[in-house]
């Protein structure tokens, strides 16, 4: 199935090219696995996380139907998914043995699989920014919660913490535009609104603690086989832009956290990013550049990251050309576009002289295609055209009592599942209000007219008597000075300002340093 070396893909057969295998020295190259549906990307996609977990290497893959699953538990000969197989493994030579992987299952929500989160300071504002479509200005108003959060010692942990910090913006905007940049308050009602949007996704769940520790990604079972880490995506992916910012958070986690190990034998961890168009579509330019620039450097960490898409298109062109072991299923060619986009696809390859590129990724059928994997020296091997070799786990979803089996005696059970709500900003800045409001009290006592209690009358400054004002009668006692409803408030409001303005002088310039995707920078 593989040797110490390399993961066999497919073979070939009457027809097919030579066997083809991905090297593992070059398996943090980055790959593409690209094709219209139903056309065997999974199997794929299942076939590689095999490979590497049998090599030892631990893999991180999201699973948005539900069939990836099936890598928990061993394949069947008799099994009506599987009895194709055994023709297609005697056409390729190959000694099929059925087995299982070590698999730890995720869940954003914690339904299907130990729940995984971040805080919102480790997402970052660039990131955040994305997972609520903010406007430029918007965008700029969040940039500045996060840099006052830094320079404050305000721990942003979970999303009523950064709804509290936007609050408190707004109750001191004129202090913090002075020092930061205008803060409109228009901006920060619309960033609350797309927070509350964002918690009747379940958005919510996603942030807070106890944080993922990136370690429990890169584990390995007693046998020395990589942990198949499968994110439970499919209830995610009705919310697809917070699927895609999340992987993205997790990417650049990695990259800011591993540390480089140049050319390794293979890869330190595998990342497979499904539906990777979810990615790129109306991203910002800017964003765009920074996953082209973590993309071409965390191979130096040692992570090999592999885009699953319908069409290579989808897959920026910078982003593309870094991409050099790849799996081409069928493309469809209905419309100009598609016969553009096929055209463009089959451009990509080193051509064989045996075949029409083009036409072999239009004609290849299901379980076939048309692949490339890198040689030595890294250089790109020529196109074949391949029979994908069968799964050794089994095809399909696994049942309920099978996956709370695994979930029991995964290696981080009970770590992730009871929420930790420590101090944060949200109780940091209630208890800074609560001074600011005992202290305007105190203020407001002490700066009581003594008249009010029948004394003396005052001196000014300049050494004049106040003049005191009667109702009429000789012996009346002075009226108390008329107060406004709203004083006590507005005092409470001037303490907490003048506070907060002291403390924006004695904290400059101590803002934490954010990594190249604005997550906190070895925050743990």
């Amino acid at each position: 199935m593989t040797d110490q070396a390399s993961i066999f893909v497919g073979g070939g057969g009457e027809g097919y090219g030579l066997p083809q295998t991905l090297l593992l020295k070059y398996g943090n190259r980055h790959g593409l696995i690209a094709g219209a549906t139903g056309t065997g990307k999974t199997v794929t996609l299942q076939i590689l996380a095999e490979g590497f977990s049998a090599a030892g290497v631990p893999v991180f893959m999201a699973d948005v139907k539900g069939d990836l699953s099936g890598l928990a538990a061993s394949g069947s000969a008799t099994h009506k998914l599987h009895v194709p197989f055994t023709e297609r493994s005697a056409k390729i030579g190959l000694d099929l043995q059925y087995r299982a992987f070590p698999v730890v299952f995720w869940d954003l929500f914690g339904e299907q699989g130990h729940p995984i989160r971040a805080t919102v300071a480790e997402m970052g504002p660039l990131l955040l920014s994305r997972l609520l479509e903010l406007t430029d200005a918007q965008e700029g108003v969040l940039n500045v919660a996060f840099r006052l959060a830094d320079e404050e010692g305000l721990p942003l942990l979970d999303l009523k913490d950064l709804q509290a910090l936007l609050v408190f913006i707004g109750e001191n905007s004129d202090a913090i535009s002075t020092r930061y940049g205008l803060v409109a308050t228009a901006s920060i009602g619309a960033i609350q609104r797309r927070l509350l949007v964002l918690e009747n996704e379940g958005g919510a769940k996603l942030f807070g603690e106890p944080a993922l520790d990136l370690a429990d990604l890169m584990l390995t079972d007693p046998s020395g086989a990589g942990r198949i880490n499968i994110l439970a995506a499919d209830k995610l992916m009705n919310s697809p832009r917070l699927y895609a910012t999340f992987l993205l958070w997790l990417l650049s986690e990695l990259f800011e956290s591993l540390p480089e190990v140049g050319d390794p034998d293979k890869p330190k961890l595998v990342f497979f990013f499904d539906e990777a168009h979810l990615l790129f579509t109306d991203a910002p330019k800017a964003l765009v550049a920074k996953v082209e620039q973590v993309a071409r450097l965390i191979r130096s960490k040692g992570v090999g990251v592999y885009f699953i898409t319908q069409n290579p298109a989808d897959v920026p062109e910078n982003i593309l050309g870094q991409l050099g072991n790849r799996v081409q299923h069928a493309l469809r060619a209905f419309t100009a576009k598609d016969q553009k986009d096929l055209k463009m696809a089959a451009e990509t390859y080193r051509p064989n002289p045996r075949f029409d590129t083009q036409e072999a990724i239009r004609d290849v059928g299901t379980g076939e295609a048309v692949t490339s994997f890198l040689e030595n020296k890294g250089i790109p091997g020529i196109v074949e055209r391949t029979l994908i070799r069968p799964p050794s786990s089994f095809l399909g979803p696994i049942d309920a009592g099978l996956r709370s089996q695994v979930m029991a005696q995964s290696p981080v059970a009970g770590k992730y599942d009871t929420v930790i709500d420590r101090e944060s900003a949200y109780e940091m800045l209630r208890a800074r209000a609560n001074a600011a409001a005992q202290e305007a009290a105190q203020d407001t006592s002490a700066e009581a007219s003594p008249w009010d209690k029948g004394t003396a009358s005052p001196t000014d400054d300049d050494g004049y008597t106040r003049a005191r004002r009667y109702d009429g009668t000789a012996n009346a006692e002075p009226k108390a000075k008329p107060r406004s409803s709203s004083s006590r408030s507005d005092s409470v409001g001037e303490a907490f300002a003048k506070s907060f303005a002291r403390q924006l002088g004695s904290r400059s310039g101590q803002a934490l340093v954010r990594g190249i995707l604005g997550s906190l920078f070895r925050s743990r």
